[in-house]
């Protein structure tokens, strides 16, 4: 599979501004058998780290720092959703509309998530399953809560539309990404 990484930058909803944390960026490569996303976050001294708990699909991850990927389709209402965490833990979920029925992707293999941090930045880098995620080609939201240690919590994403953060915006999935060449 070949497709040329694609880079992002976010920005954080003004209702939510972040304290310390100055810019989150990132970039979606092909890895494999694998889509591997990495969130770059500047400004990171007082960001919240999940602690380590393990592989395995947890639900309200997005209530701390988490990283998320929504992946739609131009002209159809339904969507994917991918939450990825520091501590290991994810989920996947199909909607039909917005915020309509969800359930749980199935998924091949669990993704891989690890986090460094430094005194001023922190990487997430996630693999997520090529035979997990839907169809080609791809509307995509790329998106991030960011938790501070004073508990205030900035959300980030590609666009903002409206007076609160709202991720499953779908005119907030505004990558395209088409679908990748084969050698």
């Amino acid at each position: 599979m070949a497709f040329a990484p694609t880079a992002f930058t976010l920005s954080c909803h003004s209702s939510s501004p972040a304290r310390r944390v100055e810019a989150v960026s990132g970039r979606i490569t092909p890895d494999g058998d694998g889509l591997r996303l990495r969130w770059r976050i500047d400004g990171a001294q007082e960001l919240v780290v999940p602690a380590f708990a393990g592989k395995g699909r947890a639900d309200n991850l997005w209530q701390t720092t988490c990283f998320e990927l929504f992946i739609g389709h131009d002209g159809r209402e339904g969507y994917s959703e991918f939450n990825l965490s520091p501590s290991e833990r994810w989920a996947a979920y199909d909607f039909t509309a917005r915020r309509v029925g969800m359930c749980e992707r199935p998924m091949p293999h669990e993704p891989t998530c690890t986090m460094r941090v430094g005194e001023s930045m922190a990487i997430f880098d996630a693999c997520v399953p090529l035979a997990g995620l839907p169809e080609w080609p791809w509307l995509c939201g790329v998106s991030a809560v960011i938790e501070e240690r004073d508990g205030q919590r900035s959300y980030w994403a590609l666009e903002h539309f409206g007076a609160a953060p709202d991720f499953h915006d779908p005119a907030c999935f505004t990558l395209a990404l088409a679908a990748p060449q084969r050698p």
